[in-house]
Formats: C-alpha cells, structure tokens, sequence
C-alpha cells in the first residue's frame, strides 16, 4: 500500500513538472498557440469556413470591378463585416472597407491587406463563373477580369475575419482588415490605392504593430509559399520621353533632323545604362521602352517622336542614378543629332522591402503551423505592388501564395492572362497562413 501510493506521488509530481516546462516541449508546440486557443481550433475553423469562402471567390470573379469603382464588391464585404460585429468604415480612398476587431485582452495592433480591383482584360476561361462583365476604361467600354487573383484576396480575408471573430475572446490585441481599391492603379486624373488609404488614416486610430499581405501566384505550386526578406518586389517608374526633330521630306532627309532615327539611337543608349553604367552585381534593374509613335507617312519625315517607359529597381540611391543617366542620355544624344529631348519620370510605386525583424517572425510562424517543406525562399520579382506603401510607414510583410498544381506548373498562363487560373484547393492555406500569422505576431514579445 505505502509503495502504490508512493509510486502516485512520484507519478503526480512529474506530471506538474512536464506541465511546468510549458509549450517548449514538442507536442505543446504542435497543439497550443496560446493559453486558450489550440491549433486544432483554427484549422477546424477554417474547414468549416471553406465553403463559404470559395462561394465569395466565385462570385467576386463572375462580378469583378475596375480600379476605384469596386462598388458592388465593397457593398459584400461591408456586409458582411458589419454581420460580424466588428467596427466598420467604408467609402475609405473612394471605395475601401476598413473594419476593426477588438480582442479581449489588450496588446498590439495587426493589420491584414487584401485588394478589390480587377483588370481591363477578356477572360477566356470555360468556368461556370468566368466574367462576362464590363467597365469603362480610358473612356472607352472594355471586358473585366479578375486576371490577377484579388477576388481570392479579397474572399480569403472574409474568412480570416469571420474566423478571428469566433475567436476574440482569445485574442490578446486587435486587428485590422484593410480592404483596398486600386491595387493596380488609380483611374486617369484620380487618386487612389494604398497611398490613398494612408492619406485617408487607415494607419490611424488605432496605428498598427505590423501588417501581413499575401499575393496569389501562377508561377508558384499550390499551396506553397513564397518569400523574401528585404527587398522583394521592384519599384516601378513610368517615363515619357519626346524627341524634338524637324520635318521634312523622307526623299531630302538631310534638310531635316530626324526623329526616329535619334530615338532609335536612343533606346539603344538606354540599354547601355544596364549593362555598361550601373553596377549590376549590386542589385537589378530594369529600363523598359514599351510604346514608340512618330509620323503618319511612309515619305514624311516627322517632327518628333514619343515614347513611353518603365523602370524597375530594388534601391532608392540605384532609382536616383538610373533616372539621372536616362536623362542625361537622352538629352545629350538628341544634342548630338541637332534635335531636343524632354524627359519627364513619374514614380508610381515604391519597392516592396519586408521587414527582416517581422519577416524572421513570420518564417518561423509559417514553418511551424505549415511545415518547413510547404514555405520556400523565393527569388526577387520584378512585378510591383503598392503594398509597399504601407511597409515606408510601419513594418510589413509580403508573401505569395501558390495556385497552380505541381504538373501544370510548366506553361501555365501567369497573372494578367486572360488565361489564369486558380487552383482554389489552395486558398485555405491562404487563411490558415494569415491567421497563424495574426496569433503569433499578437503573442510575440
């Protein structure tokens, strides 16, 4: 009797004892995330809230709105945020939803970015919920699209609010849904996307920790994800360049100076700013000619030429210096010629950079809800993203999502193809990362 109850004892203080040791043993670290809330939890949330996100994807892709007019998308979403109780705002930078959850206990402030806008491009996809709808777009009627995946953006952080929500009396701090318009740029003549919404205070009242945001990819396997630390996406600038000549006949061209002549020698000093000016072994860059118009007739030489730009670099000394040579470049080779050239060179978004700090949290968050085999270092992108408006103000992290299954990986249409496609198996992932990330950036010290 005495040695069965001395064994009781024994076995009662070692079970204090591996209690004690908290959640760095290896099965706590699986099953907990924190004192009351278990990982078993969220993923039977986001099982039951499936469903119901895949029906708001496909009804955000049969009705998709251009650029700063996501009225009906806005509407949804306000919705059914309002039905969950939280704190809504709307008719933030013309067409944006912001909500807030307040949790139980106080803490940081996290805020999740999704995007509303679509694509001036005619889908061609055989799906049941293909868009067959319409917009104005530069003044003329064109077909819309959801070309580039925020309708998954968007139905994703539905379900991340919904799911949350059912949990607040766990959560120790609050979060922030940012529902944004024109990601992919504002209307002529208008303002609007992340810039706007900042401008408008939606890093305000309350001022977030952090911010999470994910992008669907084609290029990417579903399911996995994808993501850098500092500099991730490129800066993007636009320029406008106008070489000045003089016209004459095409059967006299020496009574003239010829435009298009200078603005082929140009195009080709542009290219020497790359690969002969800038050190490349630093970081990349591009400099991009995507449009060149000049005269109206095979014997007519004209009297100037435009042309239309791009630029994509990954640091802000590297932009400086490639904007001065295109400059400089221009100018000095038209001189040569007897001809002017104005250059003019519009910023639009900044490089999206993630935060090392946060990125080193969320790695270890998504390796450990998601498993390491599931989350890859990805490579630098040249693509932009005005997510990165919010990074220049708070830290930020930015990370793609694979849609496409492993054996279509090769050839499959990329974003802004009439073509893409989602493998919608993946978006839960998409949840389950953001909400991972959300608990454990709000339980970090």
């Amino acid at each position: 009797m005495k040695e069965t109850l001395f064994f009781l004892i024994a076995l009662f203080c070692l079970t204090v004892s591996v209690k004690a040791q908290g959640p760095t043993t290896q099965k706590l670290e699986q099953t907990q995330i924190s004192s009351s809330l278990r990982y078993e939890d969220v993923e039977k949330a986001v099982l039951s809230i499936e469903p119901k996100m895949l029906q708001w994807r496909r009804d955000f892709h049969e009705h998709p709105e251009l650029s700063n007019r996501e009225f009906r998308t806005a509407k949804v979403v306000a919705e059914h945020l309002k039905k969950l109780g939280l704190e809504v705002k709307t008719g933030v930078a013309h067409t944006g939803v912001v909500a807030l959850l307040k949790g139980a206990k106080r803490g940081k402030v996290v805020a999740l970015r999704a995007d509303l806008d679509a694509l001036p491009v005619k889908e061609v996809n055989d799906l049941s919920f293909a868009s067959k709808a319409k917009g104005i777009y530069r003044g003329a009627e064109i077909d819309v699209m959801h070309a580039c995946g925020h309708d998954c953006h968007v139905a994703i952080l539905m379900a991340v609010a919904e799911v949350l929500s059912g949990m607040k009396n766990q959560l120790k701090g609050d979060v922030k849904f940012i529902f944004q318009p024109s990601e992919e740029g504002a209307p002529d003549g208008e303002e609007g996307g992340a810039e706007l919404m900042i401008k408008e205070g939606v890093l305000e009242n309350p001022e977030p920790d952090a911010i999470f945001g994910l992008h669907v990819m084609a290029d990417i396997e579903s399911g996995k994800i994808s993501y850098r630390s500092g500099p991730t996406m490129a800066a993007v600038d636009w320029f406008d360049l106008t070489v000045k000549g003089k016209q004459t006949h095409g059967a006299t061209p020496w009574t003239g100076i010829d435009p298009i002549v200078i603005s082929s020698q140009i195009i080709m000093g542009l290219q020497t700013i790359e690969s002969r000016q800038v050190n490349v072994t630093a970081v990349p860059s591009i400099i991009t000619v995507g449009s060149i118009h000049g005269g109206l007739r095979y014997n007519i030489i004209p009297d100037s030429v435009h042309m239309m730009g791009t630029v994509r670099s990954y640091d802000e000394e590297m932009q400086e210096e490639i904007h001065r040579r295109i400059i400089n470049t221009s100018e000095h080779i038209a001189q040569s010629a007897g001809a002017k050239a104005r250059v003019t060179i519009r910023k639009m978004y900044p490089a999206t950079v993630n935060h090392p700090e946060l990125t080193e949290i969320a790695v270890k968050s998504l390796e450990r809800r998601l498993g390491k085999d599931n989350i890859e270092t990805g490579l630098l992108r040249t693509g932009a993203e005005d997510f990165s408006f919010y990074q220049k103000k708070i830290p930020g992290f930015f990370y793609f999502l694979g849609v496409t299954p492993k054996e279509k990986l090769n050839g499959a249409p990329q974003n802004h193809s009439p073509l893409f496609m989602v493998d919608e198996s993946a978006l839960k992932v998409g949840v389950q990362s953001l909400i991972h990330l959300t608990i454990d950036y709000l339980n970090s010290k």
